[in-house]
Parts: structure tokens; C-alpha cells; sequence
């Protein structure tokens, strides 16, 4: 008897943009997503919709066809469960129910058409699943809006939508930014939104805010190409804003290669809402999300018990159990180093001790490498993972703790100075011990449970004592007496192994 076929796990959204079409399969609906297929076509829906309102018909025709493409993507990767929404072009289109009526055939799934205060909400909640404790204001710039609502920790407050996409305003302004300039300063001046924000934080999701973090990143030298999680101080956000304005008037962005062909004009555009953003404000810090609409749509839909676990420990989870040799020895491992912490007195805020158990998780995903890369390879790994709800100074932490862990402390194998520079010092030693503790416990255990736990770490005085169990003192040696000395050194104790 052939048994029933199993329903696919993966779920998919389908974003119907006034600039862009995409389409994002994630892997499971879970608190960390994966992604394992993302593609978008820049179709420019609400490129006339201001001035005609209209979805033009070369634009719609385009979307179509990507539909269709998407649609058959979603049925030979056997997706479990589609959704589809639709955002500003589509709402304020006067044949947009047509266009709805089309699509929805094609897609073979109703699609939802947010409401401003809707897709401002699901910008929120995204932000919500991709940054650990946010709070400030979220702004989601689009190509027909602007959607702005204030965020705190996972507390969302009501948004507005504003009519300052970039598609928007190149078409109300006539192609002109000087228009343009007189639109956002009009419009942004009187926003409650906005007033809440000074000294907090700015997060600026989509495509096209983006695509100004990618340039910042290149022209800065900046050694991380990741967007999401990467800050500016809104003094320097605000001048490379008028910066590339005044490259805009001397048609100077043109060849930005950088950026998508289709979205070198709007440019000028995201970079001048950004600016007055910033003006009105006056936040602290601009922070760039990838975590936006589509994200907070799934993230509304998990049970509360899930939404309200931590999205980076979850993704090291989910890495420990595909990477590391064995998973359960990651969570002896970080009860290890508590133990550690406690015995000698290291001191850690919360988001270290975090941090610190992430790495943990993350401590042995680098096995399969090639030992005399796998210091770099790891690195590379966790310094570009595709997770969030961490900054970049916390992936560099993790980085370099897993980093020490493979490559040792010597002077010969130090890691890139510009990973090093995104922490502070103290980080970085923090990182050291780490890493050192790390070499001292898979050595002793070769990543198999129900050996740390027949290790303690005692003290007497300034020595630190690592006490074997009696049905462990065979798994001592010279190695492991030296790797725990060099532990010790860096903690200030003079270190020795005893059997007991």
C-alpha cells in the first residue's frame, strides 16, 4: 500500500511591490527563517500610479510574467504553503482589483492587500524577529510609500503610511528633486511618529535604503558586506544622504555598479526622505533591517511561545544541529563555561553572556574543514551567516571566540585586523578566554557528551584548578595541561589538572 505523501514543511511569500515582485521559500515556518530561494523582478507597478492612477500596463504585464514564473518555482519545490501580499501600488490603483484578480488566478493563492497601518505593522514585527530589543522608530521605504511606526523591545504602536516611495515621489515630483525636496519636508514635518525618536534608533528597511547601505559599505572600506544589523551614526548617515544628492544633480549615480540598473534613479530619492527622517527626528543611530513586511508576516503567525524565544539562539541551534559533531555536547559546553564564569569571577552582562552561549553552540561547526583552515573558514561563516537578532559587533565576538577556538593564540595565526576592530578590547579578550576554554574542552572530549560534566573548576587562592572525576582521569595529558594553563594565564590564575 503506498503511503500517503507527506505535506512539504517550507512556506513562501510572494510580495507584490510597487517597485518589486519577489518571491522568498523559506525553509520552515520557525522562529529563525532560512531562505533557500529568493528571487525579485523590478516590474515598477506604482511607477505612474501618482500621476494617472493607474498601474501602467507594461509594468503589469511584467508582474504577471513573474507570477507565473513564481508560481511554477513554488510547485517544483513542492512549498508547503504559499501567501501572498500586495502593498501601495496595488491598494491606490484605480485598476488594481483587476490586476488582484489576475494575479490571484495565477498564483493559485488570495493575496492580501495591506492597508498602511498594516504593512507598518508587519515592518514592526519584522524588525521585531530580526533585532534583539529594538527601540526606536522603523521606517519601511517602498516604491509607492513610507510606512513609519515606533517599536519597543516586541511592544508595537499604531504606524501611518505616507505617500514618499521613491517611485512615489519621482512621479509627483515630475522627475525633479527639488520638488521632491518640498513634498518629504512637507509631508514629514508633522508626523507624531517621528517625534518620539530623538536619541533612539532609526531602522530603515527596503530595497532601495538598502541598496544606500551597500554604497556607504564599499566607499567606507567597511569589512562586513552583510546589510542587515549595519549602523551609522545618524550625523554620518545624514551627510553621505546629502552626498549623494549632490552626485544625483551631476548625474554622477549612474554608474554605481553596485546597484540594480532599476534602481540607480530612485536613489537620490530614498536618500532624500532619509535625510529629512533624520532632520525631524534627530535619532541617534541609523540601523539597516533585511527583516521587514515579509518577515513579520510569518513571525504574527507563530504561536506566542515562539515568537517569544531569541531568533539568534535559535539559528545557532539550528547550525549546531546540521554542523557540529555532536549537538547535545554545544549545551554541556556553555553549563562548562558558566561554571568558569561563576568560579572565576569573569564579569558578563546579559547580552555577553548571550553572546557567549551562542558561541558555544557554534564552537565546533568547522570539524569538516580542513584543519589549517578552519580558523578562517569558520570566521567567514558566522561573520556572513544569513541570521539575526545580532549586531556586527556581536558577530564578531562569536567570530573570533570560534576563530581562537581553531586557530589557537599565537602571534603567527592572529585573525584580519578589521574583524578585530569591530570590538572593543575588552571583547576581544573576552573572545581569547573563549576560545581558549573551547580548545581545552573538545580536546578533553573530542565533542562527545557526558565528559564535561565530570570536570570542575576549582580555585585556591590564584591557581585554577581543573579536578577530574575518577572515571575520567584517563583523558588527562600533557596537551590538555598546557591548554588549560593557557587558559588560566589569560584569566590571571596559574592553572593545574588534578585527579581525583
Amino acid at each position: 500500500m503506498k503511503r500517503p505523501r507527506k505535506r512539504a514543511s517550507s512556506v513562501a511569500v510572494i510580495d507584490i511591490g510597487s517597485n518589486s515582485v519577489r518571491l522568498v521559500v523559506y525553509e520552515a515556518m520557525a522562529r529563525s527563517l532560512v531562505t533557500i530561494f529568493n528571487e525579485k523582478a523590478l516590474c515598477g507597478l506604482g511607477r505612474e500610479v501618482q500621476s494617472t492612477g493607474l498601474l501602467a500596463t507594461d509594468a503589469v504585464n511584467k508582474a504577471l510574467t513573474a507570477l507565473r514564473r513564481f508560481r511554477a518555482l513554488c510547485r517544483i519545490q513542492q512549498v508547503g504553503r504559499v501567501y501572498a501580499i500586495a502593498t501601495a501600488a496595488c491598494r491606490d490603483a484605480k485598476n488594481g482589483p483587476d490586476f488582484i484578480a489576475k494575479a490571484e488566478r495565477i498564483c493559485g493563492a488570495k493575496i492580501e492587500i495591506l492597508s498602511g497601518p498594516r504593512e507598518a505593522k508587519l515592518s514592526a514585527l519584522g524588525v521585531v524577529s530580526g533585532v534583539h530589543n529594538p527601540n526606536g522608530i522603523v521606517g519601511d521605504l517602498g516604491g509607492g510609500s513610507l510606512e513609519l511606526i515606533d517599536v519597543k523591545g516586541n511592544r508595537v504602536r499604531s504606524g501611518v503610511t505616507l505617500p514618499l516611495g521613491s517611485l512615489a515621489l519621482q512621479d509627483l515630483s515630475d522627475k525633479s528633486i527639488k520638488r521632491a525636496e518640498r513634498i518629504v519636508k512637507n509631508e514629514l514635518l508633522g508626523v507624531a511618529q517621528l517625534k518620539t525618536g530623538r536619541g533612539r534608533t532609526f531602522y530603515a528597511v527596503g530595497g532601495t535604503w538598502r541598496a544606500l547601505a551597500r554604497i556607504h559599505i564599499i566607499q567606507s572600506g567597511y569589512p562586513l558586506k552583510v546589510m542587515h544589523g549595519y549602523s551609522i551614526l545618524a550625523a554620518d548617515a545624514l551627510d553621505f544622504a546629502q552626498r549623494l544628492r549632490r552626485l544625483a544633480a551631476t548625474n554622477m549615480l549612474a554608474n554605481i555598479e553596485s546597484v540594480a540598473d532599476a534602481r540607480r534613479p530612485l536613489l537620490a530619492y530614498a536618500a532624500l526622505v532619509l535625510e529629512y527622517i533624520i532632520r525631524v527626528a534627530q535619532p541617534k543611530t541609523i540601523v539597516f533591517s533585511t527583516f521587514g513586511v515579509r518577515e513579520g508576516l510569518l513571525y504574527e503567525m507563530l504561536p506566542q511561545a515562539e515568537r517569544a524565544k531569541d531568533g539568534l539562539v535559535c539559528a545557532a541551534q539550528n547550525l549546531n544541529e546540521l554542523l557540529s559533531r555532536s549537538a547535545r555536547h554545544a549545551q554541556e559546553l556553555t553549563a562548562w563555561t558558566d561554571r568558569l564564569v561563576r568560579v572565576v569571577r569573569l564579569r558578563e552582562t546579559e547580552e555577553d553572556r548571550r553572546l557567549r552561549h551562542v558561541a558555544c553552540l557554534l564552537s565546533d561547526i568547522g570539524w569538516r574543514v580542513h584543519p589549517d583552515h578552519r580558523g578562517e573558514e569558520t570566521l567567514s561563516l558566522i561573520m556572513n551567516g544569513n541570521f539575526g537578532s545580532i549586531t556586527h559587533q556581536g558577530r564578531a565576538f562569536v567570530a573570533l571566540s570560534v576563530f581562537y577556538r581553531y586557530a589557537g593564540l599565537s602571534e603567527e595565526n592572529e585573525p584580519p585586523a578589521q574583524i578585530r576592530a569591530l570590538v572593543t578590547p575588552a571583547m576581544d579578550e573576552r573572545a581569547r578566554v573563549l576560545g581558549a576554554a573551547f580548545r581545552v574542552a573538545h580536546l578533553i572530549t573530542a565533542a562527545r557528551t557526558g565528559v564535561l560534566p565530570a570536570t570542575h573548576f576549582r580555585t585556591q587562592g590564584r591557581k585554577l584548578m581543573l579536578v577530574f572525576e575518577h572515571r575520567m582521569v584517563d583523558l588527562v595529558a600533557d596537551r590538555v595541561g598546557s591548554r588549560f594553563k593557557q587558559l588560566a594565564r589569560l584569566v590571571g590564575r596559574a592553572g593545574s589538572i588534578v585527579r581525583r
